[in-house]
């Protein structure tokens, strides 16, 4: 029976033991207490060392079982198998076309998750070939960059109107080096005649040696908040550490089997959802695609009935927000908080089920959305609320993981802990690397007080950012530190928590530093908004703040205050304005917000920011002097008539 379907109850000694523990070679730094000694996990299986390897694994070990699946509308998923994967001829295709098998050999993949992703991402793995991905949210012009800057002359595209867009930059002359593209779905002969005029070979996908572990494995561009892309060079060996520490941490209470089954839809480019993807695939485990289409998803989930689902917080503040919003009645909303709050007794003691009295009553319905059979989440790539994600994991009755990362050290550097299942901190750190705190005086964050930069060191931090020393200098130290930018705290039980952020940061007139992401999430917590830009300059003395209202709750929020109207009648009424500010300071007092960290006048604007507008990277953190840019008129005015 698996621990998803009865009562797992954590070792008491397991519960409350410390998370993390001193590093006896590098001071100040602590490491994962999984671990007996201070040498950091680089693989889990002996014999799983690269990319390559997690794969022939799970070939082995799934007997040749269902491996890709994918769903045409109303229909079942249809499966490919592991050994249908091994057996396409992709990379001995790119061979007979004159790509060298090595890991100097950039391939970019420019489509959405489907399972020609995986094949030929594991074709360039089996040949030492390295995958570049591209996705649209990225914007030509940063697309064209990363083609110029990865030397990329081939690129897989899964339309026809990615390949258009790949010609044109041709046909400018902005990309000379892409002399092929080759297109997954069916394309017209007018395509091969408009790529010969500018001699690139167009050709479909029809058509066409293992890795050591220090070999290149993937160029992964991120987005940024500013500038062009940067190209974090990641290892099979930085791949295989972080999903082998993964498996560390959950291998008393979970390790795939065949059975299980993963819904893939967090983008294929980012790698979070590869490290998960890598978990499964080692163990003959199957990959189910998403339609496409993120609406479709709660009907994916139905379908496909997954094991294994890894989310980000914006889906996870939707399904806390869609569960109360249809809880209509303030008997319905006690009974869920009531349920809730039985449950998280048990959370506290280390007990997960779906089977409890409170499962069967109130919670069962929400369980059954997914699918029914989720045994383990994983949650990461933003903060998520401590309500929101303890809400959550009393609900869904599985393991519940979040985790904290970036590209540079593969996906992630710490992980909650089995048995750990209280929130407000992102984990102890993860067996593949160790943490520690740096001072950042400025700030007033000082090591000695378990404050500070939080600095990773193991086998998964980058190789470095592509034909970038200068800014690999700046994220990579001489030792080898990574210096994420991001402020973390020690908790007395050793987890890490997220306070703050560095790279940000400004001061006020009167020298005061202002870390306005720390602001932004403490009025996000007003029940009115849905986003928030908090803005500051060094020539005036206080804040202001550019505010989204939530379509959803600000109706409702304004009839309690007794105002009534539509949002967009609702966002321009200034009494309302003043109401939304005062709910605003009111939260910032409650949080502990300094006065000069208060916002002392707002602008109320109705457009969401997102990737389309601009205002947002494809990991949906706002671009910063992009948001200055967009809001100087309304800024300025705002600063000229507001009085201190």
């Amino acid at each position: 029976t698996r621990a998803h379907d009865k009562i797992f109850k954590m070792d008491e000694k397991f519960v409350s033991f410390r998370m993390s523990c001193p590093s006896v070679m590098e001071k100040n730094a602590r490491r994962s207490s999984l671990l007996n000694s201070d040498e950091l996990i680089t693989c889990y299986y002996d014999d799983v060392r690269t990319a390559y390897d997690i794969f022939q694994r799970g070939l082995h070990v799934s007997n040749n079982g269902p491996c890709l699946g994918v769903r045409k509308p109303n229909q079942p998923y249809e499966w490919i198998s592991y050994k249908e994967v091994s057996t396409e001829y992709v990379g001995s295709a790119l061979l007979h076309r004159g790509f060298k098998p090595s890991h100097s050999q950039y391939i970019g993949v420019f489509a959405q998750n489907r399972p020609e992703w995986v094949i030929i991402e594991q074709s360039c793995y089996t040949y030492s070939m390295v995958v570049v991905p591209l996705y649209d949210t990225l914007g030509t012009e940063a697309i064209t960059y990363i083609v110029n800057k990865a030397d990329l002359s081939l690129v897989f595209c899964d339309t026809p109107e990615k390949a258009k867009l790949l010609l044109t930059a041709v046909e400018k002359g902005e990309t000379p080096i892409l002399s092929t593209i080759v297109i997954m779905e069916l394309f017209g002969t007018d395509l091969v005649e408009r790529g010969k005029k500018c001699g690139v070979e167009v050709f479909s996908m029809r058509e066409i040696e293992p890795p050591k572990p220090e070999d290149l494995a993937v160029i992964c561009f991120t987005s940024g908040t500013t500038g062009n892309p940067k190209g974090a060079m990641i290892t099979h060996k930085n791949i295989v550490s972080n999903s082998s520490a993964f498996l560390k941490t959950t291998e008393k209470t979970f390790i795939p089997t065949p059975e299980d089954v993963l819904i893939s839809f967090l983008p294929l480019a980012h790698m979070f959802e590869r490290i998960v993807e890598c978990v499964v695939l080692c163990h003959g485990a199957r990959i189910g695609f998403f339609q496409g289409d993120i609406r479709l998803l709660m009907d994916d989930l139905k379908t496909l009935q997954p094991t294994v689902f890894p989310v980000v917080p914006r889906l996870l503040n939707r399904m806390f927000d869609k569960i109360f919003g249809q809880a209509d009645t303030s008997l319905k909303k006690w009974m869920l908080d009531f349920a809730s709050k039985r449950k998280e007794a048990e959370l506290r003691s280390g007990i997960i089920r779906n089977n409890s009295f409170w499962d069967k009553v109130i919670f069962r319905k929400i369980q059954a959305s997914l699918g029914g059979k989720v045994r383990l989440m994983v949650t990461g790539a933003a903060p998520v609320s401590a309500s929101v994600l303890t809400f959550l994991r009393t609900a869904l009755g599985c393991q519940f993981y979040e985790g904290y990362g970036q590209t540079e050290c593969t996906a992630g550097c710490s992980l909650s802990m089995p048995g750990d299942w209280t929130a407000g901190h992102v984990g102890a750190p993860m067996a593949c690397n160790i943490i520690k705190l740096v001072d950042v005086q400025e700030m007033n964050y000082l090591a000695a007080k378990g404050e500070g930069e939080v600095c990773v060191k193991g086998p998964n931090v980058f190789l470095g950012y592509l034909k970038d020393p200068e800014k690999t200098a700046e994220a990579l130290d001489k030792d080898g530190w990574l210096h994420t930018g991001d402020i973390g705290k020690w908790l007395p039980n050793g987890t890490l928590k997220i306070i703050d952020r560095k790279k940000h940061i400004f001061k006020l007139a009167q020298g005061e530093y202002i870390a306005p992401e720390k602001i932004e999430n403490v009025y996000l917590r007003s029940e009115a908004l849905a986003q928030v830009f908090v803005h500051g300059e060094s020539l005036q003395a206080f804040l202001i703040a550019v505010v989204v209202p939530d379509p959803e709750t600000l109706c409702k929020w304004a009839k309690k205050k007794g105002f009534e109207g539509s949002y967009e009648k609702l966002c321009k009424n200034k009494d309302v304005k003043k109401h939304i500010l005062e709910d605003m300071v009111r939260i910032g007092k409650e949080s502990g917000l300094k006065s000069f960290e208060q916002v002392k006048d707002i602008i109320v604007h109705t457009e969401m920011f997102s990737i389309e507008n601009g205002l947002l990277t494809p990991t949906l953190k706002a671009k910063r002097p992009e948001l200055r840019k967009y809001f100087q008129s309304q800024i300025d005015e705002l600063y000229a008539n507001t009085k201190m």
